[in-house]
């Protein structure tokens, strides 16, 4: 198969996907799911709440705020190099202006970045709950016409494996973090 027909396969599969133009309740939870994996979202709600969190908790807090600050710049990064332009459509017009390019999808790449790391850093029950969360952001960013299926495939690749990497160093982060704040994660 030609990258061509590949990418016209994409565009085919991405477009069944799509209920950004259909007025219900499927179109509402895709909007819901598609700003929940909102970065403005989730680095300001991840300081907030590692002022008043537990300081076992304030593990977690940290590697995932410096594992989304960390994602950002690769995935900006890939898209400067691919750029790829977002689907045609009227929704989601703040993400069209700011960031044109949609491979890979960040929302996919930090959902999944999110629940990797919270498998090794928070109670289970959490990591069961991220990692039923990550694939519906996912899913919803192409239902709302901002990616090709493509771009959440690998943008959910894209953050697995950061989260991997930055699995090794952990320690070294939070080593350095409470050396920096006096904060104790203990």
């Amino acid at each position: 198969m030609t990258y061509r027909r590949i990418l016209e396969l994409d565009a085919r599969l991405s477009s069944q996907m799509r209920v950004a133009e259909k007025p219900g309740l499927l179109r509402n939870l895709a909007i819901f799911f598609a700003h929940s994996g909102d970065s403005w979202i989730w680095a300001p709600a991840l300081i907030i709440i590692w002022f008043f969190s537990d300081p076992s908790w304030r593990k977690w807090e940290t590697v995932e705020f410096f594992g989304i600050l960390g994602l950002a710049g690769v995935v900006f990064m890939v898209k400067l190099l691919v750029k790829r332009k977002r689907p045609e459509g009227d929704w989601g017009d703040i993400y069209r202006n700011t960031d044109p390019h949609s491979f890979p999808s960040g929302h996919a790449a930090r959902a999944f970045l999110i629940a990797t790391l919270a498998t090794v850093l928070v109670p289970p029950w959490l990591a069961a709950i991220l990692w039923v969360w990550a694939p519906l952001v996912a899913s919803a960013r192409v239902a709302m016409g901002v990616h090709y299926l493509s771009d959440i495939i690998a943008g959910a690749v894209l953050g697995v494996i950061v989260a991997l990497l930055g699995l090794q160093f952990y320690q070294f982060l939070i080593d350095w973090f409470a050396g920096l704040t006096g904060f104790h994660f203990w």
